[in-house]
């Protein structure tokens, strides 16, 4: 499947990832940096993703291997596999960079990154955020978005049975 060179160019590994980062920064901007599942893509995942626009330059979106999904969400997951999960979320507007992570969590990511805000939905409290600390501790910020209710890839794979 051919993508667009647009799309294309937000598909990054950590490395690549890195010194686009090192580049957007001589820039000035500030870096956001979040991550998730986005299994199925709906309107909760849009609200979190556009919401982080509003706390920084860049976004940057961490999404979890088709591996780690199946660790942390059951043997029936993940519905959409890792590259097609990656082409979506690259194909967002607000969305700078989409890099893969293997493990369940992305701390050793947030450390590499350095992103200046850490980002989660309103469900996570802000002590239970991977990451917070770290990134707090070199004068970053940690925000959550509001949470939507009724919006969950669980809900709508139930809806789908």
């Amino acid at each position: 499947m051919v993508l667009s060179e647009k799309i294309e160019s937000k598909i990054l590994s950590a490395d690549a990832l890195l010194k686009r980062i090192e580049f957007w920064r001589t820039l000035g901007d500030k870096i956001v940096f979040t991550n998730g599942c986005f299994d199925i893509l709906h309107q909760g995942h849009i609200h979190l993703l556009s919401t982080c626009n509003e706390f920084g330059d860049r976004v940057v979106v961490g999404l979890n291997a088709d591996a780690s999904v199946k660790r942390l969400k059951g043997s029936s997951r993940p519905v959409n596999d890792e590259r097609s999960r990656t082409v979506i979320l690259a194909s967002l507007q607000f969305v700078d960079a989409v890099v893969l992570f293997y493990e369940d969590t992305p701390e050793n990511l947030i450390h590499y990154l350095h992103p200046d805000v850490l980002v989660k939905g309103g469900d996570w409290k802000k002590e239970e955020i991977i990451g917070s600390n770290f990134v707090e501790g070199y004068g970053g910020k940690v925000k959550t978005v509001p949470y939507l209710e009724g919006f969950s890839t669980t809900e709508i794979i139930a809806k789908s049975k």
